[in-house]
């Protein structure tokens, strides 16, 4: 199991609740993998351990590119500069349920597994949201507030993750990853286009290829996402031209979107372009995992119920905001 670990409480095998102990332990961590599995996480954030309270990243700026100096020249020399820093604090979840002896008596395993399940399913869930809201805040902001709780969603240059304006740290325009276009396979291309355009703090090509749509999970923009990919014929024109499109994307409809952005009081429904290997290669999208979800079994003091805890340590942020440009965005760049 990769992030679960459960522990049981010194004396509870030979106390009245000893018999339920190895099978709930055994459920959870069945529980845990098979949610594992079914997570696309890490496909919007590259996973990371962590060891300390707060993480730091930066890296340098590009180098210049190679000079013709003749026969015998000298070499010249680069500088570099220090790109953006971005720290991310991880922060700390609990939950927990109860077994009653009352439960353990009338033999109610089933109900003592269900309540396992719902420990794991809310524990995954959290996780999952936490990544949505991130994704959401940052179409809106460089903060975003969730049960009183605010969190930083801005990337490292101090703009919100999607912004028209965000600024070069050596040389170079301002450049946008938000525009207001909606859907379409011309407007497809055009985003594409823009993003495989976006320069380096110094002025740099990197080689950008998204390759990945992010939808949320609404009927209108699923329609509209699959009509400008789905067919190799273009549906705009009446001869059914060539759709360049066909193929070359993967689609992820993401529900925990959809929740988050409603949460959030939010009803636009973006289209955002990924590059799936930037985001795995590079500091962009950073999920961090600090302390692994741990499940302790231990007898309540005030009241003698078999009380299962559990408690787990990560956070996300943005560094380097070029992994993503959103579409379908009031108040966004025109493509």
């Amino acid at each position: 199991m990769a992030y679960l670990t459960v522990s049981i409480g010194s004396g509870l095998m030979e106390s009245a609740y000893g018999n339920c102990q190895f099978p709930l332990k055994s459920y959870l961590l069945k529980r845990g993998e098979a949610f594992e599995q079914a997570s696309v996480l890490n496909k919007l954030f590259r996973e990371v351990n962590s060891r300390h309270f707060v993480e730091g990243y930066s890296g340098e700026t590009a180098m210049d590119d190679f000079e013709d100096v003749g026969e015998g020249g000298d070499y010249p020399r680069t500088g570099f500069e220090e790109s953006y820093k971005k720290f991310i604090q991880n922060r700390e979840f609990k939950q927990s349920f109860s077994v009653t002896q009352t439960m353990v008596e009338d033999n109610q395993l089933g109900t003592m597994k269900q309540r396992a399940n719902k420990l794991i399913t809310a524990y995954d869930r959290t996780r999952e949201m936490f990544g949505r809201y991130m994704y959401a805040g940052g179409l809106y902001g460089t903060t975003v507030q969730v049960k009183g709780k605010t969190y930083d969603c801005a990337a490292a240059d101090g703009k919100a993750l999607f912004a028209k304006d965000h600024p070069a740290k050596v040389k170079g325009d301002a450049q946008s990853n938000i525009f207001a276009d909606d859907i379409s396979a011309a407007n497809l291309g055009k985003l594409e286009t823009r993003m495989q355009n976006t320069v380096g703090d110094n002025g740099e090509l990197l080689a950008i290829q998204p390759d990945t749509i992010l939808i949320p999970n609404d009927a209108v923009l699923k329609n509209k996402v699959f009509e400008a990919i789905g067919s190799d014929k273009d549906p705009a024109t009446a001869n059914n031209g060539f759709n360049y499109q066909f193929g070359r994307w993967n689609v992820i409809v993401d529900p925990y979107l959809t929740m988050a952005l409603k949460k959030l009081g939010k009803t636009a429904t973006p289209w955002i372009l990924l590059d799936s290997h930037f985001i795995q290669e590079n500091d962009g999208a950073i999920f961090q995992n600090r302390v692994k979800l741990t499940v302790k079994s231990e007898i309540d003091p005030n009241n003698d119920n078999n009380r299962w805890k559990g408690r787990g340590r990560f956070s996300a942020g943005f560094v380097d905001w070029r992994f993503a440009a959103a579409g379908g965005m009031t108040g966004g760049s025109a493509l």
